[in-house]
């Protein structure tokens, strides 16, 4: 296989993982987005105490994502409620 074959089954290769990666991002922002309109709809006074835990450990990881992150993550859910109304 010549030099730029080689270049080019690279690059396609790559291409292809960014797209994969890129799919998944989609899937978790969707997820994290889902998440966090959950944690913030919870009534934390009429949870059991181990829900209570569940709930904080899931708004502990939701708040250790970035400003940006969020706020994609929120919009992508707020387009797919607009979406299935």
């Amino acid at each position: 296989m010549s030099h730029t074959a080689l270049k080019e089954q690279e690059v396609s290769m790559l291409r292809a993982e960014i797209e994969m990666l890129m799919s998944e991002r989609q899937s978790l922002l969707n997820t994290a987005g889902a998440a966090a309109v959950f944690v913030a709809n919870l009534d934390s006074r009429i949870l059991p105490d181990d829900v209570c835990e569940a709930a904080e450990m899931l708004s502990k990881s939701i708040n250790n994502l970035s400003e940006e992150t969020l706020r994609d993550a929120l919009e992508k859910v707020k387009a797919s409620l607009i979406a299935s109304e």
